[in-house]
């Protein structure tokens, strides 16, 4: 359910991990310190809902110039952005260098909640090597608590080491999950929902793809799964999730039929809760 990083891709993922720590610390003080008068500086993207404050666009610039400080000449890809300055949009959202690292970054994921004051968003920085993510970091604003693998080295919340729970039973199982913007793919996941919410102990939809993979990898839910994610968003956060030990599926998997689901599960409900998901209509999400 997830790609297998080679031993050459893992020889400085500490070395990166400490950039994408350092970094997304800088950024999240940045995003905390601004958020009174960001907030008043909004736009929209994909629709009305799908908003883009100043703190987002501030604090990109603020990844942007530390990487090409620490890591000079290695390319950037940004939620706001997108690859080097160019449109989010395209071949190369989703593309990734063959060989050297590439940096993918999401200033404030969870703009929503920072908009409206609830503390549950972060900033995410991952460097990312051969289409596999070897380093990344996801920190808080509102908490300072600071999330962290690199890989084959493990996962960790500030300095305590992340292990998925160990949940065997479907039905005794907390399962998160987001939405898209579009009205219209929002009530084909509701139903999925829906089709769930009586297979398993509760459903839970924070709002943050990147803290919810963390919390995976806490043990704080069992499963997460979305439709429609870009790699920003789960980037780091994915990485957390499986250096902790939760079983990955990530959009562009070849070979099924669920096109851009990410999933993360604790490896002892993955084969139940996929088989209630697909009974619940994912693949036509």
């Amino acid at each position: 359910m997830g790609g297998v990083a080679t031993a050459e891709h893992v020889t400085d993922g500490e070395d990166l991990r400490a950039v994408a720590v350092r970094v997304a610390a800088e950024a999240a003080e940045l995003v905390r310190r601004v958020r009174e008068t960001a907030v008043t500086e909004v736009d929209t993207k994909s629709s009305e809902t799908d908003v883009v404050t100043a703190g987002d666009r501030a604090a990109e610039r603020l990844i942007r110039a530390r990487l090409a400080e620490l890591r000079p000449g290695e390319p950037v890809l940004g939620e706001e952005e997108g690859e080097g300055g160019g449109p989010t949009d395209g071949p190369t959202a989703d593309a990734d260098a063959d060989d050297g690292v590439r940096w993918v970054v999401d200033p404030i994921d969870g703009t929503v909640n920072y908009l409206y004051g609830y503390p549950w968003y972060a900033v995410s920085v991952a460097a990312r090597r051969g289409g596999v993510s070897v380093a990344g970091a996801v920190v808080e604003p509102a908490t300072g608590r600071v999330w962290s693998a690199a890989r084959g080295h493990g996962a960790w919340c500030d300095d305590a080491r992340l292990r998925v729970s160990a949940a065997t039973r479907l039905d005794l199982s907390l399962v998160a999950t987001g939405f898209a913007y579009a009205a219209e793919r929002r009530s084909r996941q509701a139903g999925v929902v829906d089709g769930l919410l009586g297979r398993v102990r509760d459903i839970r939809r924070s709002g943050s793809a990147a803290l919810d993979l963390c919390g995976v990898a806490a043990g704080w839910l069992d499963a997460y799964f979305e439709h429609g994610l870009k790699p920003w968003d789960w980037a780091a956060g994915a990485l957390v999730a499986e250096e902790a030990g939760a079983l990955l599926r990530l959009p562009g998997t070849p070979g099924d039929e669920l096109g851009d689901l990410t999933l993360a599960v604790t490896p002892g409900i993955a084969d139940d809760l996929l088989a209630v998901l697909r009974e619940a209509g994912i693949a036509a999400v």
